[in-house]
């Protein structure tokens, strides 16, 4: 005789995480050395689509097989979270290119649009004629840790898999 499955509050039988299904999880994300970077917890969980890219690809991974309830730590590496550091990303461009140039400060945020689409940039140095920017992720080259909780776990809607990404609460509203 088969053990039955647990079942959820919705009185359904716990489904594992796997193609085509909507997670909501809480998470805290650490840096290598321990320091909290940022965390869901205190606010509305992360949705996504499972298998849809929506995530980091290290981290999805690790959430498949898992089910509502469940909690676990990952740690990512780089290749599989925001990728390695990159010089190609180091780049200097003509003020020219930013409509207010002479407020720009080293650390600021700021978005340009490449022929690849839009780029976030740091500014690292501001020069009279040029402005180097970094455009690596904040984040990149970095082992990332995810202390994980699942909290809920359901079927992806049609609409949902044919626009790769949750739709309503937690997710995008067309």
């Amino acid at each position: 005789m088969r053990p039955r499955r647990a079942v959820n509050k919705r009185n359904s039988y716990k489904m594992s995480i796997e193609l085509n299904k909507v997670v909501s999880f809480h998470y805290t994300l650490s840096n290598a050395d321990g320091d909290t970077i940022e965390s869901s917890q205190g606010r509305d969980p992360m949705v996504y689509l499972h298998g849809a890219g929506n995530i980091i690809p290290g981290l999805e991974k690790e959430m498949a097989g898992k089910a509502v309830g469940d909690t676990f730590k990952a740690t990512v590496e780089p290749a599989e979270a925001y990728g390695e550091r990159s010089q190609d990303k180091l780049q200097r461009v003509s003020a020219k290119v930013f409509p207010n140039a002479n407020k720009l400060r080293p650390g600021q945020m700021v978005r340009l649009q490449t022929k690849q689409g839009p780029v976030q940039a740091i500014i690292v140095k501001v020069g009279r004629f040029n402005i180097d920017i970094d455009a690596n992720h904040p984040l990149a080259g970095q082992a990332l840790t995810f202390d994980v909780e699942i909290v809920d776990v359901r079927d992806a809607t049609e609409e949902e898999i044919a626009h790769r990404h949750v739709h309503g609460p937690g997710g995008v509203n067309h």
